[in-house]
């Protein structure tokens, strides 16, 4: 199901980015907006697309580390410091 979100999410921002794209292709045919000027807002929404990115895997790793810890299931962390505590009682 988490798949199955992220790809939803994946196909509508392709989808938003060509409707962009498109509309701002106009705009430079009317002679409203200069190729340079696309360019930069094409760039400037990468740049927050990627800052959004970050902030949400961010807000997902957390969210994952929350569930884990009401489960009560084992961290890597805790595994390798179980392992250690195995390791000094030999």
């Amino acid at each position: 199901m988490l798949k199955d979100l992220l790809y939803l999410g994946v196909g509508g921002a392709l989808l938003t980015k060509e409707k962009i794209e498109e509309e701002l292709e106009k705009l430079v045919q009317k002679g409203k907006l200069s190729k340079e000027e696309v360019q930069k807002v094409i760039e400037d929404a990468k740049e927050k697309g990627k800052a959004e990115e970050e902030k949400v895997k961010n807000e997902l790793k957390e969210a994952i580390k929350e569930v884990l810890e009401e489960l009560n299931i084992a961290t890597k962390d805790d595994i390798n410091e179980l392992k250690e505590l195995l390791q000094k009682d030999k």
